[in-house]
C-alpha cells in the first residue's frame, strides 16, 4: 500500500526545481502537483485554511513561479493567457475553466470558446504554453488552488481578454488584484452575521 504524501512547502519547492532541471516542459511538474493535492488536508495544514480571496507567491524566480491562488466564492477571471505553461492543483473547493481561441481574421485578437474542464478538489490540470482561459468558482465558498508557472508569472509580455467584448488588450496585474479585493469585500458583506452593519 502507497504512503500518503505528506505536503511540505519547502520540499514542494525543491520537488518543482528539481523536477523543471530533470524536464523542462510540465510534465515532471504537474506529476509532483498531482502528487501534493493528492492529500488536500496536507495542504490546507501548511498553507493554512482559506480565509480570503488571493494571490500568495510561494515562489518565484525566471523560470518558475509558484502561487497560491484562492478564488472568492462565485468569482470569474476574464480571459487571459500566461506565455508559459502551468499546472493547477486543487486542494479544496472548485475551479471552472474555459478554454478560448482567436478566431482567424477578426479584428484585435477576438475570441471563441474552445472547451471546458470543471476542476475538482485532488485534480492537477496540465496547461500548455499558449492557452488561454477563463476562470470562475461556481461555489458558494472560498476555492484553493496551488499554479506553478514555467516562468516568471508577473513579467510583463501577457494578455487578457475584455470580459464584454472579448478583445485583446495588455494584461493588467493591478487589474486582476483588484478583482480580489472586490470578492473579498462580497464575500464579508455575504458572511457578515445578521444585524450588524
Amino acid at each position: 500500500m502507497e504512503a500518503t504524501y505528506m505536503f511540505e512547502l519547502d520540499q514542494f519547492i525543491n520537488d518543482c526545481r528539481s523536477a523543471l532541471k530533470q524536464d523542462p516542459t510540465l510534465t515532471c511538474v504537474r506529476d509532483v502537483t498531482a502528487r501534493a493535492v493528492s492529500n488536500p488536508s496536507a495542504v490546507l495544514k501548511s498553507l493554512g485554511e482559506p480565509a480570503q480571496a488571493g494571490i500568495q507567491t510561494l515562489f518565484r524566480s525566471d523560470s518558475l513561479t509558484i502561487l497560491n491562488v484562492i478564488w472568492g466564492p462565485h468569482m470569474t477571471l476574464f480571459p487571459h493567457n500566461h506565455q508559459m505553461w502551468a499546472v493547477i492543483g486543487i486542494y479544496t473547493g472548485r475551479e471552472d475553466n474555459i478554454f478560448w481561441r482567436r478566431i482567424p481574421g477578426a479584428p484585435a485578437g477576438k475570441l471563441e470558446a474552445a472547451g471546458a474542464r470543471a476542476l475538482c478538489e485532488k485534480d492537477a490540470e496540465p496547461l500548455g504554453h499558449n492557452i488561454i482561459h477563463s476562470v470562475t468558482n461556481p461555489i458558494p465558498r472560498l476555492t484553493g488552488a496551488i499554479h506553478v508557472y514555467g516562468g516568471d508569472f508577473f513579467a510583463p509580455g501577457r494578455s487578457e481578454w475584455d470580459p464584454e467584448s472579448l478583445r485583446e488588450q495588455p494584461c493588467n496585474v493591478d487589474r486582476i488584484l483588484r478583482q480580489f479585493e472586490e470578492s473579498n469585500a462580497l464575500y464579508s458583506q455575504l458572511n457578515r452575521p445578521p444585524g450588524t452593519p
